[in-house]
């Protein structure tokens, strides 16, 4: 799990990287009550902890219409995993699937192997980021979860109070009730405690 908390400003929520999928992740970031990605800085520090673009990649990379774009592939994936997850049929987000699928046909980065300081090889891009590419990673995770009905059946909400984040439950028995057990488990751990001292 990687945490960006204080990359995205004083008082905001930390990111986290606990739903099992990229695309997931990505969905993330528009949970919480401030907008987790609304400058540059803010999407290069998620790209860089969600592993899309490498760690020696040159600062300020991101460009000014990256955030929006990123944001409006965040709001497809949105309506069309909502939509699943509710059991409803995707068609009812046509524009949403029209154009996840045109984002996902634009080439992904080319990658790369080298070796790093230490000699051991290390994964970089073959040229400097663009914005379609890591799109279009982004929306081909999308598209290989809505079109897989074994990890469908595994989609879940956290049940955490107020929590919007979905994840993949891959826990043995499929138990995992929060996103993460650290985060909303210990939220609910804590208040289950406090119920209990009220009783007594």
């Amino acid at each position: 799990m990687a945490l960006t908390g204080d990359s995205l400003g004083g008082g905001r929520r930390m990111v986290r990287f606990d739903s099992g999928r990229i695309c997931l992740d990505l969905l993330a970031t528009g949970a919480y009550d401030s907008e987790q990605l609304d400058g540059t800085a803010q999407l290069e520090r998620w790209l860089l902890d969600a592993g899309l673009l490498p760690r020696d990649a040159p600062c300020g990379v991101v460009g000014g219409d990256w955030p929006p774009r990123f944001v409006e592939l965040r709001c497809c994936v949105g309506a069309l995993v909502v939509a699943e997850l509710r059991g409803a049929c995707p068609d009812g987000a046509p524009d949403a699937l029209d154009r996840l699928n045109a984002l996902a046909a634009a080439p992904p980065p080319g990658v790369r192997a080298v070796p790093g300081a230490d000699g051991v090889l290390v994964r970089t891009l073959d040229r400097a980021p663009e914005c379609a590419a890591l799109l279009a990673l982004v929306a081909r995770d999308a598209i290989d979860l809505l079109t897989d009905p074994g990890a469908l059946a595994l989609l879940r909400q956290c049940e955490g109070d107020s929590c919007r984040l979905l994840y993949l439950d891959t826990s043995r028995g499929r138990r995992r009730r929060w996103c993460s057990s650290e985060a909303c488990g210990n939220r609910e751990r804590v208040a289950r405690h406090r119920r209990r001292l009220a009783a007594l």
